[in-house]
């Protein structure tokens, strides 16, 4: 029996952190056996914000290291970099021929990149939902995780392969759909900033190849307020942040501690977020040290993307030429 295809790209421009870990990769793990993966690392996509050519390629092999370090395992999921896969590009540019300005322009994600830096409006900005469909149906995929922040550009690769479907008479792409781990929603980490989710771009978050002074120091910074003033208050969010990822990463034990201290009002932050620091070492030291390991090992990083491209370009060649025979490219001469 064929397994549903899923596929998830991520932008190498940064470290992954905690939010990644606890939000996608543990359950990009539970996955591998269930369905046909497809986890691509998205260098194509980064070229809006235009990163050096080093800068690009230390991206690339951080990213790559990082996601065995976390137990990806290459044999069991496709994982490949954007760029090695060419028929990615062949179709994004023959879906741009079928997406109009006016529903570019009104993405949200467009239009606030284009507030947040207006000296840097490119056309890879306006069609980056084109792109991002273009890795998604290019492998017929049924199914693929995102977070709020990404929903439209689904949506809007959903709208693109209904419509060439329909233009063409051909139901060359399934639509693909969100996919919510467990029936539930990902598990939403917090950041250090006292608000919002833990974040590449927001500055507060703890990455996996963070190195324990690094990780203390974060976490000692973390908001806090002046303390509880009554028993059994609700805690305002920037404490409940801290106390959501104690149960992240702490025994159950540790959590009803200090959540008992609150509760009495005899809490100490800075026992709290030392314990915390300890924790948080104690579950990403193991796989900073994984991190380490395979990015010393060229040899067997190349493998996994030589390996990994191969697959993924098999996938994609096929449904490009499909695509191709559809609109009416066939040799004449």
């Amino acid at each position: 029996m064929n397994k549903p295809t899923v596929v998830s790209g991520i932008r190498p421009t940064g470290y992954l952190h905690l939010g990644n870990y606890f939000g996608a990769v543990q359950n990009f793990l539970k996955m591998q056996d269930d369905f046909n993966c497809y986890f691509f690392i998205a260098d194509i996509h980064s070229l809006t914000t235009h990163p050096t050519p080093e800068n690009l390629q230390s991206g690339v092999r951080q990213v790559l290291a990082e996601y065995l370090a976390c137990g990806i395992d290459p044999e069991k999921s496709t994982i490949f970099i954007q760029s090695d896969v060419p028929e990615v590009s062949e179709l994004y540019a023959l879906l741009n021929m079928n997406a109009y300005l006016g529903e570019l322009e009104r993405t949200t994600s467009f239009k606030d990149k284009a507030r947040q830096n207006p000296d840097n409006v490119n056309a890879g900005l306006l069609t980056y939902p084109v792109l991002m469909a273009s890795d998604i149906i290019i492998h017929k995929a049924h199914f693929v995780p995102v977070g709020k922040d990404q929903e439209q550009n689904l949506e809007m690769a959903r709208k693109f392969a209904k419509r060439f479907n329909r233009m063409y008479k051909a139901d060359v792409f399934p639509i693909p759909r969100p996919y919510t781990f467990g029936g539930g929603d990902m598990i939403k980490v917090p950041g250090l900033d006292g608000s919002g989710k833990m974040g590449k771009s927001e500055g507060n978050a703890i990455n996996l190849y963070e190195d324990p002074k690094s990780i203390r120091k974060k976490v000692m910074r973390a908001v806090t307020d002046s303390g509880p003033t009554e028993m059994n208050q609700e805690k305002p969010e920037a404490i409940q942040n801290l106390f959501t990822l104690l149960d992240i990463v702490s025994t159950p034990d540790t959590v009803a501690h200090f959540d008992e201290l609150y509760n009495k009002c005899e809490i100490r932050y800075g026992d709290l977020k030392k314990q915390l620091a300890e924790d948080i070492i104690a579950y990403t030291s193991p796989i900073r040290e994984r991190i380490i390991e395979i990015l010393q090992d060229d040899a067997y990083l190349a493998k996994v993307a030589k390996m990994g491209a191969d697959k993924a370009r098999e996938s994609a060649a096929k449904t490009l030429q499909e695509v191709k025979d559809v609109i009416g490219f066939k040799k004449l001469f």
